[in-house]
């Protein structure tokens, strides 16, 4: 029979003589098959027959987005996802999801004798709830294309710094910015930290009468001290400046339908996101709106004025300045139209400082309550300070909201130190903010050169000189006002690479980068920050 081609034959009938195979076909005479006689009848030519139920496929079916274009424009080489086979995106896939499997378990992890000694210098949970995060890391950063190590060891390795970046730590502040938010403000003095420990460690009068030998009030001892400060007739703590604004509204404004006026110029937004019009909505006042952005007159909180207006609400806009064609009334002008004024200084600035309003001017200019935080300018605790009208300041602290935002006895420890400087006249001296803020300009670069040659004494490879710099307040205060400091810059490798190192000593070192290098400005140096900074460059060295 002939294989050079794959047929069916149709089956005989009985009555018909097999067809008998010749020499004709190639495949036999190739092999030597000798040729056979032919019969007397013709042969007869072999039918195929068809396959049953065989249906050529659409190649919509195979391809879900052929178009009808030519086939060869599916061997473009670019990988498609009903294509079958190894191209370079399903290998890279691949090789994720091995890296992923490769994982180990966070058990096997803590019985490595690396994981175990980990779980017993920080407990078990806390090492368990490192390790988990570690392992999310590398989950994360092998999806995104990385090629980590995956040992147990590395990954003990990166719970432990997991580990040791949790809770508030030291940071050397190199900034330049001396109220830094996210570096925590201010520095409290060693007289305010000692009055902390103090409070902390022992048992105190916070609400004791020890004359008298009955309860009294948490707010005995800071309220004289405020009342003497500012001249105002009463005072009240919380724990922050946003809710003694909060509660100022909230005291003042009563029931109905109360009405509050402010300036379009004035309706800021503060840290956080938080805005003055949320703050007024959830103490139940509505908003009333007067002037423009630039603009605002007496005249307009006058036509504003209606029988459910409760209060005019002043805020000084200190994280921020509009310049040029502008205008707007001060405190002592809104008082004149004898309507309570709420005055948010923010800044809670009682010695002079560039053009921030002082406590002691808003409650001498008339208004009925002021407000004003204690970790700016002030130099002392997160605190919401409010002084004024002893009426009002009443009604605040008997509001149910008074309980929600009081200030702990660390806090009150804190402030009423920080008031007691103030009032015998040595904050200057003692405050760490106000020393850093009013430092003379050449005490800053005495202090830079001495840095820079240390620098350069421990970190040949480095190049290191000092240049003049500009430090700022910072904290949401004086946002136009430049203090002229100076600062080390540090050159000759890669500056990003050079601050993430810094950034990961021990205590890390923040500075900036400017044109290509590290900027360290000395007047947010704290005493015995310089040899940590040498370390830290000397250890980011290798």
């Amino acid at each position: 029979m002939c294989l050079t081609a794959r047929t069916v034959f149709r089956p005989r009938n009985r009555n018909e003589e097999p067809t008998p195979p010749t020499a004709d076909c190639p495949a036999e005479r190739a092999v030597g098959v000798a040729a056979k006689a032919p019969t007397a009848k013709p042969q007869v030519a072999p039918t195929a027959v068809p396959k049953k139920n065989f249906v050529v496929p659409s190649p919509k079916k195979i391809l879900p987005d052929y178009d009808g274009a030519s086939l060869a424009q599916r061997f473009d080489g670019k990988p498609r996802a009903y294509r079958h086979g190894y191209t370079l995106r399903r290998m890279l896939e691949t090789g994720k999801r091995e890296r992923l499997r490769s994982l180990p378990a966070v058990d096997a992890v803590l019985r490595d004798p690396a994981g175990a000694a980990l779980a017993d210098g920080h407990g078990r949970a806390a090492a368990t709830s490192a390790v988990r995060g570690a392992l999310e890391d590398l989950r994360r950063r092998i999806s995104a294309g990385e090629e980590p190590e995956v040992s147990e060891n590395t990954i003990v390795s990166l719970a432990s710094r997991i580990l040791s970046g949790r809770g508030l730590r030291r940071i050397v502040n190199a900034t330049g910015v001396v109220l830094h938010t996210n570096l925590g403000r201010s520095v409290l003095s060693e007289r305010a930290v000692s009055a902390v420990v103090e409070a902390a460690t022992r048992f105190s009068n916070l609400e004791y009468d020890v004359a008298a030998g009955r309860r009294g009030s948490r707010y005995d001892r800071a309220v004289p001290l405020l009342r003497e400060l500012t001249g105002a007739e009463d005072a009240l703590v919380v724990n922050n400046c946003a809710g003694a604004t909060l509660l100022a509204l909230a005291a003042v404004v009563g029931e109905g339908e109360p009405e509050v006026i402010v300036s379009r110029g004035q309706l800021i937004e503060i840290g956080g996101g938080f805005r003055i019009p949320e703050v007024l909505a959830l103490s139940g006042a509505k908003l009333r709106e007067v002037g423009t952005t630039n603009r605002t007159r007496l005249s307009d909180y006058e036509a504003a004025i209606g029988e459910n207006t409760r209060a005019i609400l002043w805020v000084h806009p200190s994280n921020f300045e509009i310049q040029g064609f502008t205008e707007s009334v001060g405190v002592a002008e809104l008082s004149s139209l004898g309507l309570p004024v709420i005055a948010d200084v923010g800044s809670g600035a009682l010695l002079p400082f560039g053009d921030e309003p002082r406590v002691g001017d808003a409650v001498r200019d008339g208004a009925a309550l002021t407000v004003f935080s204690g970790d700016k300018l002030l130099g002392g605790p997160q605190a919401g300070i409010t002084v004024g009208s002893a009426p009002l300041v009443s009604a605040m602290r008997r509001h149910p909201l008074a309980r929600a935002l009081r200030a702990d006895k660390l806090c009150l420890a804190a402030l009423e130190a920080t008031l007691a400087s103030y009032l015998e006249g040595n904050a200057a001296e003692e405050l760490p903010t106000l020393r850093m803020l009013r430092a003379p300009e050449e005490e800053t670069r005495d202090k830079a050169e001495v840095l820079a040659r240390d620098l350069a004494r421990e970190a040949p490879g480095l190049e290191v000189d000092v240049a003049s710099s500009v430090a700022r307040s910072g904290g949401g205060t004086l946002p136009l006002y430049e203090i002229p400091s100076f600062a080390v810059r540090l050159g000759g490798v890669e500056a990003e690479t050079l601050a993430e190192k810094l950034r990961a000593s021990d205590p890390p070192v923040v500075g900036r980068v400017h044109e290509g290098r590290v900027w360290l400005d000395a007047r947010t140096l704290l005493p015995g920050d310089e040899e940590a900074v040498v370390a830290a460059v000397r250890g980011a060295l290798g």
